[in-house]
C-alpha cells in the first residue's frame, strides 16, 4: 500500500502540473502571448500520465499535436515547454515548432506532429530501430480516434504486426474527432477492434483511474519488451475544452461536459489518496508547488529571447 501511495502521489502531481500548465497556456493565448494553434489536454491527464508511468527512460514516445502532457511527463522542463509555446529560443524546439511540434531527443520524446495519423508510421520506425539495435526499447504512440480512419494508421499496424515490432499504439478516444462525434466518424465503437485485422493483441479501458491505466498499459509494454509483439489500445478519455483554442465546442451540451467531469482523473486520484491516509495539507502542498512551478515557467518564457536568424541555416540545411 505504501508503494501505491507514493506512486499515486507522484502521478497526481504530474496530472495537476499538466492541468495547471494547460490553464496557464490558455490564459497566455487569450492575452496574445502565444500564437498559432494550441490544443489543450485538460480532462485527459489520466491517459498520458498512467501510460507513461509504465515506460523506462530508453523507450520512445511519439504523439500528435496535443503533446504538452507527454513532454512534461517524459522530463522536458515546464520552462522549456512554455518557452516553446511563446516562440522563444529557450523552448524545447528552439521556439521554431510551437505547440504542435514539441521535441526532446534527450528524453526520447520524438514529437509532436501536426498531420493527423501521419506520425503513427514514425513510431513504428522507432520501434523497428530498437528491435534492430537489440536495445530492449519500446515505442509508445498516442493518437486520437480520428487517426484510426487514416491510411498511414492501417499501414503502420500492418507492418508492426508483420515485423513483430515492440510498440504500443494508444488511441486516445475522446469521442470527438475535432467536432465530429464518434458515431459519425467510425463504423465500430471500439477502435481496438482494428487490431483483429492484422492479428494484433488489443485492449480497451477508460482513463478515470490513473493507476489502472498504468497497470493495463504495463501489460502491453511487457509484451512488447519481452516478446517483441505490438498491442493496440483504446483508451477512453474526454477533453473538457474544444479541439483547439479556436473551437468553442458548441457540438456538446454543458450537461454532457459536467457529467464527464464526475469521472475526472485528478478528482479520482484525490479520493484514492485520501483513502490511503493522505491529508488535505499534503495535497495542498503538492498543489502549491505546482502553482509555483507554472508561475516560474510563464515568467521564464516571458523573459526569454526570441530565436534569431543564426538558426535559419542550422535547421534548413544538412
Amino acid at each position: 500500500m505504501q508503494d501505491d501511495r507514493e506512486l499515486l502521489l507522484g502521478l497526481y502531481r504530474q496530472m495537476v502540473l499538466i492541468r495547471r500548465f494547460e490553464e496557464a497556456s490558455a490564459k497566455a493565448y487569450s492575452q496574445g502571448k502565444i500564437g498559432g494553434f494550441l490544443h489543450l489536454y485538460i480532462g485527459q491527464e489520466g491517459c498520458a500520465v498512467g501510460a507513461l508511468a509504465a515506460l523506462e527512460a530508453k523507450d520512445y514516445v511519439v504523439t500528435t499535436y496535443r503533446d504538452h502532457a507527454q513532454a512534461l511527463i517524459r522530463g522536458t522542463s515546464a520552462r522549456a515547454c512554455m518557452a516553446e509555446l511563446f516562440g522563444k529560443v529557450t523552448g524545447c524546439s528552439k521556439g521554431l515548432g510551437g505547440s504542435m511540434h514539441f521535441f526532446d531527443a534527450d528524453n526520447h520524446m520524438l514529437g509532436g506532429y501536426g498531420i493527423v495519423g501521419g506520425h503513427v508510421p514514425i513510431a513504428a520506425g522507432a520501434a523497428f530501430a530498437s528491435k534492430y539495435r537489440g536495445d530492449g526499447g519500446v515505442a509508445v504512440c498516442f493518437f486520437g480516434e480520428g487517426s484510426a480512419t487514416i491510411g498511414a494508421f492501417s499501414e503502420a499496424l500492418a507492418l508492426a504486426a508483420l515485423w513483430k515490432l515492440p510498440i504500443v499504439f494508444i488511441c486516445e478516444n475522446n469521442e470527438y474527432s475535432m467536432g465530429t462525434p464518434l458515431s459519425r466518424s467510425l463504423s465500430v465503437a471500439d477502435v481496438s477492434q482494428k487490431a483483429l485485422a492484422v492479428g494484433m493483441e488489443r485492449d480497451a479501458f477508460s482513463c478515470g483511474d490513473v493507476l489502472a491505466v498504468r497497470d493495463r498499459v504495463a501489460v502491453a509494454v511487457k509484451r512488447a519488451r519481452e516478446q517483441s509483439l505490438p498491442t493496440l489500445i483504446e483508451a477512453r478519455t474526454y477533453r473538457y475544452r474544444g479541439h483547439s483554442m479556436s473551437d468553442p465546442g458548441k457540438y456538446r451540451t454543458p450537461d454532457e461536459i459536467e457529467e464527464r467531469k464526475k469521472s475526472d482523473p485528478i478528482l479520482n486520484a484525490e479520493t484514492q489518496l485520501r483513502a490511503m491516509g493522505v491529508s488535505d495539507a499534503e495535497l495542498e502542498k503538492i498543489n502549491a508547488s505546482v502553482e509555483a512551478e507554472v508561475e516560474d515557467c510563464v515568467r521564464f518564457a516571458e523573459e526569454s529571447a526570441e530565436p534569431d536568424e543564426s538558426l535559419i541555416e542550422a535547421f534548413n540545411y544538412a
